[in-house]
């Protein structure tokens, strides 16, 4: 009897971690690039009563005979498919078509001329800061390719025009370099500009004050042979780890780099349908183990009573 109650016990733990995952995704479904999870059961150690035995010349063989202890916790995955997306009309709402992450990151100075502690995110909401630096709704920089020359304090346009430089890649796992030599810095926009626009290839452009299409920047994309190794660390980002594998840097519409959609905002890829479901057999499953455990109380308190 206490077996089958502390089966139940595991199933209950197990059943009620589930729910937290199902909690969770509701909870995000209208989170821009968020990625649902998933629990994965397997069972528990399985207490072998009788071990198996092979045919003999008068007798076939007989299987043996296992008593399992419960189920355990086998995986909570992080399911990387796309999420639908939703048309905004914004030209710095980025949406990702394919395999891939933005790269947004602190600068190193003030004002910023390189990045530290990247971090990776599919919410491709950006705006514009008080000095033109492309950035995410907590102030990150986006991660990318560019001169801030292009847009000094006087609002002089650098003098890459109307197309962007032709990028080449070198080795798995480092960053692109370009033909035209920019370094890894903030993309910045002049304070002036009349307007701007961001490529599939994720090229910026802006028009001048005078009228002139002018080059900004290319943002860097990432992507890794085991995304479902990254690590969830709040407000959209993941983190590398030892399991995730070594980044690919690239950029959009190259080596495997899905599109940059600009205008669009890609969302949650929780299905309120399916998770309404497994919360259901949850559920069910957490209530089928309570009566395991109140049916082996009662079986406990049977053979208690036989004394008197």
């Amino acid at each position: 009897m206490l077996r089958s109650m502390y089966s139940g016990i595991s199933g209950l733990k197990n059943f009620q971690t589930k729910l937290d995952v199902i909690g969770n995704n509701i909870a995000n479904v209208n989170t821009y690039g968020f990625k649902k999870g998933r629990t994965i059961f397997k069972d528990l150690i399985s207490q072998t009563v009788a071990g198996a035995s092979g045919s003999t010349a008068t007798t076939g063989g007989v299987n043996p005979k296992q008593v399992g202890l419960g189920s355990q916790i086998a995986a909570i995955d992080t399911i990387h498919s796309g999420g639908s997306t939703q048309f905004t009309g914004n030209t710095l709402d980025l949406a990702v078509a394919g395999d891939g992450f933005f790269v947004v990151a602190d600068g190193n100075a003030t004002p910023p001329t390189a990045f530290s502690n990247p971090q990776y995110t599919r919410a491709g909401n950006f705006y514009m800061d008080n000095d033109g630096f492309l950035v995410n709704s907590d102030g990150k920089y986006i991660y990318g390719f560019a001169d801030p020359a292009a847009a000094t304090a006087a609002d002089t346009a650098f003098t890459k025009a109307d197309s962007a430089p032709v990028a080449t890649t070198t080795a798995t796992g480092t960053k692109p370099t370009f033909s035209g030599g920019a370094a890894e810095k903030p993309i910045r926009i002049p304070t002036n500009a009349q307007s701007m626009s961001v490529g599939q290839n994720g090229t910026v452009t802006f028009v001048d004050s005078e009228g002139t299409l002018r080059y900004a920047g290319q943002l860097v994309m990432v992507k890794f042979p085991n995304p479902g190794g990254l690590e969830k660390s709040g407000a959209n980002y993941f983190r590398e780890t030892s399991n995730s594998g070594t980044p690919f840097y690239s950029v959009a519409t190259e080596q495997g780099m899905g599109k940059i959609e600009s205008g669009f905002l890609e969302m949650s890829n929780v299905d309120l349908s399916e998770e309404f479901t497994e919360m259901i057999v949850a559920q069910r499953g957490f209530q089928a183990n309570t009566r395991i455990i109140t049916t082996s109380d009662e079986i406990l308190q049977e053979l208690v009573n036989l004394k008197r």
